[in-house]
């Protein structure tokens, strides 16, 4: 379709008070394009006098909007590019063509735009352009994008990207829409922050600290029990190795790296199978870690017999120590931090299992464990929830964008 045509079209979903229809345009019809300046890591200063954005950042700090800007630096303004509120940034480079296909609005005049970022300054509204891109356009940009180990993403392939565009105050009413809902999801997940911030610091106290037999926190019942055993972790579970044959799994049974859920969740049915004639068997209470990029934190106690593959460890706590207190106990950060201390590998980091053997558990007697195992999984429950809480905000967000937008499909049909 050429960028002369302005084919009509509407969403399934609008607003009353708009009856026009769509046009479809060209990025480089409502945008003039610009490249930012180098940042460099070196260059980032916490008091420094200018805000500044680099590309990694997209990837981790920012959604659609960018109301606040988290790094600074002391480079000279005069080397630097700066933004104009309404500004729309997008990666140049990144390691997948999906995850590149990403935008967020710079709502603020005067931040430092990194190199590696595409500057769109577009004659529309900054904040609907961002949500489209990151909507109908995502598939669409992710297929311009060039490479496979590093994946560019150049402004010549973005200018020819085609977009259905409404009138600006249809464009603000959309905007205004999904930010009020991006400013609910944020708020819902600081919660969730807070939780998880707390239990951390809970765990920090309920358990001993390293080189220490007494934790800063106890339960009154155990106050005059004092020093607790520190036992390393092949003390008190065993590291399960029989296996089972794959043709006693379905796919509701089989977990792998793939289908354990990050952040400490739950597991989803496996796509497939694997090829294999065997895989290694576990049964409700064994801890099921996955030993491929430690930092995801997928780590999940069974509720059901299945079969795990072999880049999964399953652990079996022994009699002597209550399976949820030492489920509590690997499924925090505390043992993903240590884990990551002699994970070997750079893009596929993997735990190294003499290590992860010898991992410190504190061993207090088994009243004290249940009490610390309920009061951690009582909180964990809250988490769960509130995590839960989080994904159906996005996964409303993510219906609403469907039908508030045409999709690009309907733009070619």
């Amino acid at each position: 379709m050429s960028g002369n045509e302005k084919r009509p079209l509407v969403p399934k979903l609008r607003f009353p008070e708009f009856r026009n229809a769509w046009q479809i345009r060209k990025l480089e019809e409502i945008a003039d394009f610009f490249k930012g300046k180098g940042i460099s890591k070196a260059d980032i200063d916490p008091r420094g006098k200018t805000p500044c954005i680099r590309y990694g950042e997209l990837y981790t700090e920012y959604n659609e909007a960018i109301k606040n800007v988290f790094s600074r630096t002391n480079v000279s303004p005069s080397e630097l590019f700066l933004s104009r509120a309404n500004d729309v940034i997008v990666p140049a480079s990144g390691e997948t063509k999906i995850d590149i296909a990403r935008a967020s609005c710079v709502q603020l005049d005067q931040v430092a735009l990194g190199g590696d970022l595409n500057i769109l300054r577009p004659n529309i509204d900054g904040l609907f352009l961002s949500y489209i891109l990151n909507g109908p356009a995502k598939k669409e940009i992710a297929r311009t994008a060039q490479g496979d180990t590093v994946v560019h993403l150049y402004s010549s392939q973005l200018k020819l990207v085609d977009l259905p565009v409404p009138g600006h105050e249809e464009q603000q009413k959309i905007a205004d829409c999904l930010a009020s809902l991006d400013d609910l999801i944020t708020l819902e997940a600081q919660k969730l922050g807070a939780l998880k911030t707390h239990k951390k610091g809970l765990m920090q106290q309920l358990f001993p600290a390293e080189g220490e037999t007494v934790p800063r926190l106890r339960f009154p019942a155990f106050l005059e029990v004092g020093n607790i055993s520190i036992l390393p972790l092949t003390a008190v579970a065993d590291l399960v190795s029989e296996k089972i044959s794959i043709d006693q799994i379905t796919t509701w049974v089989y977990v792998s790296t793939e289908n354990i859920l990050p952040d400490f969740g739950s597991i989803r049915p496996a796509v497939k199978l694997p090829s294999v004639s065997s895989v290694t068997s576990f049964k409700p209470n064994d801890i099921l870690v996955s030993n491929i990029r430690p930092y995801l934190k997928k780590i999940w106690q069974s509720n059901i017999f299945g079969g795990a593959s072999n880049d999964v460890l399953v652990i079996r706590a022994k009699e002597n120590i209550d399976a949820g207190y030492l489920a509590a106990i690997l499924r925090s950060d505390l043992f993903i931090e240590y884990v990551m201390r002699g994970a070997k590998g750079v893009k596929m980091p993997r735990g190294e299992l003499s290590m992860i053997q010898e991992f410190p558990v504190a061993c207090p007697c088994s009243g004290e464990q249940q009490k610390i195992a309920n009061c951690l999984s009582s909180l964990g429950d809250l988490i769960t929830a509130q995590a839960q809480k989080v994904e159906a905000l996005k996964t409303h967000k993510k219906g609403l964008m469907q039908q508030l937008f045409p999709m690009l499909a309907e733009v070619d049909a």
